[in-house]
């Protein structure tokens, strides 16, 4: 009989990995029954949502904290139902937050778990190793690295590579990619990508529309495109009309490959995304703003300087990043300019983020699917 799995996936970003990984189990168990919490991509391999992942799509300590009340009842929810229903096995989509506590109380009243995505003990929260150790039968790792360091605390873990690595072309079809979405061949263009929750929007939004009309003054044919969920398309429409811009700009209803494929360069927050604009070999300038508050508590427990995955993984500055009082709009285009003005620079970075992807490009729906398969088995 196939198996039963129970997955969360707490926003857009864990929504795309656990349908990739969903992909790769349906292969491997065309029957798979799998329910929990996720969105429309887990949706499209069978995926039964109880709740909506945006549900519990929140950043920063205070944004978590107006919302804890009812993240922490969904939780509770969850836990409760998974006890009665007895999955074979839950799988916690990144969303550490959310997830590993859950996944502890799971496994200790019997239930096997596999956390996908290792929580970034390397960068931050060095502390959460024991709460892992305690939750997690099984990490699935996307970064080659994480795998040795998991195991020198004795948690079992398996590299399966980076689902997008696999997902983005290690050639990216510009030519074809503005043409799909109406932009001229010949024009320099940006992406520009604020966020994908409201909040990032909301502080990123206007300082990066503004960087992006001081940039049209200095070149005049300068075209913009921006990937819009659309729940984000109306704060992120009204931020660009507050900020002057006008028919040089093309607002998508999401599409955020297929702009990062047309793209010469992007203006992009922190988070999944910047791997995803490496992945398309794309220049970028990484920015993020957050609550005060949550800004300084997230500053205090930084353990590396770079806060950019494409920095981190080459452990240096290979893209600038600009972040909270740093990122004002002058900052910006400043930052954007030099790279427009470097063609050498843009090219060498392209072929650093060419090394990147292959070493992050593997079938990680197979290996990730052998991983849980071998979970599943030991629980029998």
């Amino acid at each position: 009989m196939d198996p039963r799995v129970a997955l969360a996936a707490g926003e857009a970003s864990g929504d795309l990995l656990a349908g990739l990984l969903l992909s790769g189990m349906r292969r491997r168990w065309p029957d798979l029954s799998s329910f929990g919490i996720g969105g429309p991509q887990m949706a499209a391999h069978g995926f039964q949502a109880w709740w909506p992942y945006e549900k519990l799509a929140v950043r920063g300590y205070v944004e978590v904290l107006r919302h804890y009340p009812e993240i922490v009842g969904i939780r509770r929810k969850l836990k409760e139902r998974l006890l009665r229903e007895r999955p074979q096995l839950f799988i916690g989509v990144d969303a550490p937050d959310f997830n590993l506590d859950l996944e502890a109380g799971l496994r200790a009243a019997g239930i096997r778990t596999v956390h996908f995505v290792c929580p970034a003990i390397w960068a931050w929260r060095p502390e959460r190793i024991d709460k892992i150790r305690r939750a997690c039968d099984h990490v699935l790792c996307i970064f080659p690295f994480e795998p040795e360091l998991l195991a020198r605390s004795g948690v079992h873990a398996t590299y399966v590579g980076h689902p997008l690595a696999a997902v983005i072309p290690l050639e990216p079809d510009r030519l074809a990619a503005r043409v799909a979405i109406g932009l001229p061949a010949e024009a320099e263009v940006v992406a520009i990508l604020p966020g994908s929750r409201r909040a990032e929007v909301q502080h990123l939004a206007r300082p990066f529309f503004e960087a992006a009309r001081l940039l049209r003054g200095q070149r005049p044919g300068i075209r913009f495109v921006v990937p819009a969920l659309p729940a984000l398309k109306p704060a992120i429409l009204a931020a660009a009309r507050q900020a002057g811009l006008g028919e040089e700009l093309l607002v998508l209803d999401g599409r955020s490959h297929e702009a990062l494929a047309a793209c010469d360069l992007t203006l992009i927050a922190s988070g999944t995304a910047t791997l995803e604009a490496a992945l398309f070999k794309r220049p970028m300038v990484i920015a993020y703003r957050m609550n005060e508050l949550s800004w300084r508590i997230t500053r205090r427990k930084q353990l590396q300087p770079w806060v950019g995955l494409p920095n981190i993984l080459a452990e240096e500055f290979v893209v600038p990043e600009l972040l909270q009082h740093d990122a004002t709009p002058q900052a910006l285009a400043t930052s954007l300019l030099e790279w427009l003005a470097s063609p050498d620079r843009m090219q060498a970075v392209r072929e650093r983020f060419t090394v990147l992807h292959h070493r992050l490009r593997r079938d990680t729906a197979a290996l990730a699917t052998d991983a849980i398969g071998k979970v599943i088995a030991n629980a029998s």
